[in-house]
């Protein structure tokens, strides 16, 4: 018994897990809202999610139903939400997935036009997003199928990559 016990007291101590190499997450964030101010301190975006979850061994926030306003002066609001979503490390772009769904509110000159699909890669500062997923786009008149988009509202353009299948109601008058 001695000499077990002596040879316990000489091994060496094992190792402690390092908590920064689990994927536990550091805090969580219930009902979560955040403003960004534009220069004259008028709302720019406002995220909002039912829940936001940072793990510190890959800095990821993870989001749930996460919903983006982003404001333009003279330009119609966008509105983006999801199911899910990932921001990634710096906070300069978001990934949203399942159920995506980017609705650009109408204006006295344009109808409300809005965008459905699996994936959506947004960079809020650069007013871009894009996805390589099959994609629908409707408006007043049009419905739109793609796979593949890539939108610049600073520029105003909308970009169909591939598979571009279009239908469109005139007006009834």
């Amino acid at each position: 018994a001695a000499a077990y016990w002596l040879n316990l007291q000489v091994q060496p101590l094992s190792a402690k897990p390092d908590s920064a190499k689990r994927h536990a997450p550091d805090f969580i964030v219930s009902s979560f809202t955040a403003t960004t101010l534009d220069e004259h301190g008028a709302p720019r975006f406002i995220m909002t999610a039912k829940k936001m979850t940072h793990y510190p061994d890959n800095d990821s926030t993870h989001l749930e139903d996460p919903q983006l306003a982003s404001f333009f002066p003279a330009r119609p609001t966008i509105y983006t939400s999801s199911k899910r979503g990932e921001i990634s490390s710096k906070g300069e772009e978001v990934f949203l997935h399942d159920e995506v769904r980017l609705v650009r509110a109408g204006s006295e000159t344009q109808s409300a036009m809005a965008f459905s699909t699996a994936y959506l890669h947004v960079i809020p500062d650069r007013e871009q997003a894009d996805t390589d997923q099959p994609v629908i786009m409707t408006d007043a008149h049009n419905v739109v199928h793609a796979v593949g988009m890539q939108l610049d509202n600073k520029l105003r353009t909308i970009k169909l990559l591939s598979q571009v299948r279009s239908q469109h109601e005139p007006e009834k008058k």
